[in-house]
């Protein structure tokens, strides 16, 4: 694919522009060009989403689990098909390596299968009745159409999860994707729409994020929402689901906490922890960014962390051997600028990077901030970007504590050679998720989802369909 198309939302089965015919520029984050422009929404292309969705879940819903994984199988072949151009259009529009945009791409194909076959599971239940003429059963029904609201970070993963729980279940889908990349959702909802999804079960918009939003979610036809965002934005929504009586799966974010102890594998610690912590250039909502480091290896480790950010080979997405693309938006730059400047105010320690790369494109050198104090901004506000902090604590209880001290639990991480530490890890670092030794996270089949102020339900493994189907209790008497 060797240009970067105009997006059109997609409405009871068409491409088309908005009503309005009102666009809004998308720009590479590589040299700040204008690549595109993305359709914007406004709420006359709502209410034809809206009876699109409406008009799909009663085509969806009378669909079989078994039919409706066939389709979902499908589009998940052709989404590999296409991962290399797909990969093209997320690289250009969200910064990141080419590498990674088709790792994400290959990735969702995954989660797509798995969820597929997930639906076919969605048993209820047949309940011992106290009396032999009467039969008592449970039955799993989709909750009906969806609103899903997802972020540029990851323009196909944050999208794919809510998607393939939606139609795995019978439900009718309307996605509102980021105007920041809007091209590879578009494609993600293609290969559905090529697999043969009938119309109007997914609907695709983008515009004004707070004007769809809250729109959508007060919507009498809109029985369920998901979205992934900010902590602050997502209190907000959830809040109106909730005076409307709506379900809602709500990821949210996090300042991930990573816990080294004496007696760890420090290199391999290091080797794995820098590699994700610079994946996306540090936009990942799990990303490692308190690093907790017991004393007697707090040097090795900031050594080899120090070292292993310098190698990070920084550049356009689209060029070979580059490790770290830019950041997504002109917006990430002086917000991590301010958080640097900040962190040294306060007294930290600037061990390498801290500044912007040249004036062109919205690139940032991997950042390693040492012996932060608590009072630093960086230590409560979730970076979001190639920043590490590397601190020292001198035993298991001061790091947990400092684990638990924000609102935030999300994920966390945990490197040590004892089986004891290990278990007490497990059961006090208040996280929804917690990897011990080794990078475990986000697989189709594990739950991804947050606790306290990152969140609450599920959008991985068993439980996160839950959310999309009602229990319903049938008990009948014999005639």
């Amino acid at each position: 694919m060797a240009h970067y198309p105009d997006i059109l939302l997609h409405i009871d089965g068409a491409w088309r522009p908005a009503r309005s015919g009102k666009t809004i520029p998308v720009i590479d984050p590589a040299n700040e060009e204008t690549i595109g422009q993305v359709a914007w929404a406004e709420v006359e292309d709502l209410n034809e989403a809206l009876a699109a969705a409406e008009k799909g879940f009663k085509t969806w819903r009378a669909t079989s689990a078994f039919d409706r994984a066939q389709v979902m199988r499908s589009a998940a072949a052709l989404l590999r098909e296409r991962a290399g151009d797909i990969a093209f259009l997320m690289t250009r529009e969200q910064g990141k390596p080419l590498a990674q945009s088709k790792g994400e791409i290959l990735g969702a194909a995954d989660i797509i299968e798995w969820f597929a076959e997930e639906g076919k599971r969605a048993y209820g239940q047949i309940i011992p009745p106290r009396a032999p003429d009467v039969t008592q059963m449970t039955v799993k029904l989709p909750v009906g159409p969806v609103a899903a609201f997802t972020p540029w970070n990851f323009p196909i993963n944050q999208v794919v999860r809510k998607l393939s729980a939606a139609l795995t279940t019978g439900c009718s889908i309307i996605v509102k994707a980021p105007e920041e990349t809007p091209a590879s959702p578009a494609e993600l909802i293609r290969c559905f729409v090529d697999a043969g999804l009938p119309a109007g079960v997914v609907n695709l918009v983008y515009g004004v994020p707070s004007v769809i939003s809250e729109y959508l979610i007060a919507h009498p036809v809109i029985r369920k929402m998901s979205f992934t965002g900010s902590t602050p934005v997502g209190k907000m929504l959830a809040a109106l689901a909730g005076q409307h009586m709506k379900r809602a799966t709500m990821e949210l974010g996090g300042h991930a906490p990573v816990i080294v102890t004496d007696d760890a594998d420090v290199e391999r610690a290091v080797a794995i922890m820098s590699a994700s912590k610079y994946r996306n250039a540090g936009q990942v909502c799990v990303s490692p960014t308190r690093f907790l480091v017991q004393e007697r290896v707090a040097d090795q480790f900031l050594d080899g962390f120090v070292a292993a950010s310098k190698t990070i080979k920084v550049g356009n997405g689209l060029e070979a051997g580059v490790d770290m693309g830019p950041l997504a938006n002109e917006r990430r730059i002086p917000a991590i600028e301010s958080l640097v400047a900040d962190a040294l105010e306060h007294g930290a320690r600037l061990a390498t990077g801290g500044h912007r790369i040249g004036n062109r494109g919205y690139f940032f050198e991997p950042t390693v901030l040492a012996d932060v104090p608590l009072s630093a901004r960086i230590m409560n506000d979730e970076p979001f970007g190639p920043v590490s902090i590397i601190n020292r604590f001198h035993d298991l209880d001061e790091a947990i504590n400092e684990a638990n001290r924000l609102p935030f639990g999300l994920a966390a991480y945990a490197f040590t050679g004892s089986e004891r530490s290990a278990h007490r890890l497990a059961s006090e670092v208040e996280s929804g998720m917690i990897s011990i030794n080794h990078l475990g996270l986000a697989l189709p089949e594990v739950p991804f989802g947050g606790i306290k102020d990152s969140g609450y339900g599920t959008e991985g493994g068993s439980e996160a369909i839950e959310a999309y189907l009602e229990t319903r209790f049938v008990t009948r008497k014999s005639v």
